[in-house]
């Protein structure tokens, strides 16, 4: 396994670092960038030229990631050749599925067979239920296969997105990529590092993602209450305070941001679902604990690698959310110089700050739709 990185500003490659790989050779180009490079530019077709028989998958972002540095306005990019790993991509657009749930189970099944090691999922972050996207793409993977991936962003705007699948990137694109064979290695980590605040509630009604009443109270009169003097900022303040969820009494419990507010109606719209029944309680931001939680993630990635003393994987594939982006400021760079610091300066590090992460928490628990977490993926390919 080989693997490039590059970094493109004003139409031309900055920085680049890794391996030499003819442009013949090279199996899957990713590029994560700014939405008007993407909408705009001639990116596609210029990568298209340098790595003709690669799949190539782009994706508009809230800030890209290379190496230790976080940018705005660029586009980076992953150049991988793989030994003996193959690889499929499909793509499907949410206007041609009945809906986000039905998109996931169609495309996994397109990809599943009894060699599918793992798949990777970048999808629109405007028109499609991540949620729901989640649970149809488990629904159809019977046999736990390892997910990850993510939704793409539009810097802080949550206006509308783009994905591209070997094509000019477009608005509503759901693309999963497909890595099949014995010797491809995967690890996989994801970590909020939130303060838990206040006693655990019950969601009386929701629609979706729409959030009405919790504990029989208007919604946002409930969480206004909890804000304090935070409520006046609103919505902007949301973001300093996310929801844990837990859909029952048994589950771990995900992390969910608040996108938006409807003062008329009460209610609060969230980046994932939040399902009637389920429990919730408050969180805040910890600055110190959301780079320690980048730190874990990555720590967690290792666990499939420490086999050897020096064995580190040759990529690893971060996505963040905009929310951590947003509220760590300035402070941004430390939780990917945290994970630098785990992985060293063998292994490239690329992605990309997302509308929403998809992961499994634990190695033995199934995928899902995060919010506000550092969410890390690790490849190699072995030779056994």
């Amino acid at each position: 396994m080989k693997v490039t990185q590059q970094l493109y500003r004003n139409g031309q490659v900055a920085l680049s670092k890794g391996d030499e790989i003819d442009g013949k050779n090279a199996s899957l180009v990713l590029g994560f960038g700014a939405k008007n490079l993407l909408e705009n530019g001639n990116l596609y077709a210029d990568l298209k030229e340098q790595y003709p028989s690669a799949d190539i998958v782009l994706s508009s972002t809230s800030g890209e990631i290379y190496n230790d540095t976080v940018y705005d306005d660029t586009l980076s990019v992953i150049v991988i050749e793989f030994e003996r790993t193959s690889l499929k991509t499909v793509n499907i657009n949410i206007k041609d599925a009945p809906g986000s749930y039905e998109a996931g189970e169609l495309l996994f099944n397109q990809l599943d067979s009894d060699d599918l090691a793992y798949v990777m999922i970048i999808s629109d972050g405007g028109l499609v239920n991540g949620s729901q996207l989640v649970k149809g793409i488990e629904h159809a993977n019977t046999r736990n296969i390892p997910v990850s991936g993510g939704l793409a962003g539009d810097a802080d705007q949550f206006n509308y997105t783009l994905v591209g699948c070997n094509a000019q990137p477009e608005r509503g694109n759901i693309t999963a990529i497909g890595f099949y064979g014995k010797y491809l290695k995967i690890g996989h980590g994801s970590v909020g590092g939130w303060d838990i605040f206040g006693p655990e509630k019950q969601v009386t009604a929701s629609s979706a993602n729409r959030l009405s009443e919790i504990d029989n109270r208007a919604a946002l009169d409930l969480y206004k209450q909890y804000l304090g003097t935070y409520a006046d900022e609103l919505p902007g303040s949301a973001l300093l305070f996310p929801l844990f969820v837990r859909e029952n009494e048994n589950s771990a419990g995900v992390v969910r941001t608040i996108l938006s507010i409807e003062p008329d109606q009460k209610t609060m719209v969230f980046a994932g679902d939040i399902p009637v029944g389920s429990y919730i309680r408050f969180m805040k931001a910890n600055f110190d604990k959301l780079v320690d939680a980048a730190t874990h993630a990555a720590t967690n990635t290792l666990v499939p690698f420490n086999v050897e003393p020096d064995d580190k994987p040759k990529l690893a594939l971060l996505i963040s959310c905009v929310g951590r982006k947003l509220i760590l400021g300035k402070r941004t760079e430390e939780e990917i110089e945290a994970v630098k610091d785990v992985f060293g300066d063998n292994t490239i590090i690329s992605g990309f700050y997302s509308y929403g992460e998809i992961s499994p928490l634990t190695p033995s628990t199934r995928c899902e739709l995060h919010n506000q977490t550092m969410t890390i993926t690790t490849f190699n390919e072995t030779i056994l």
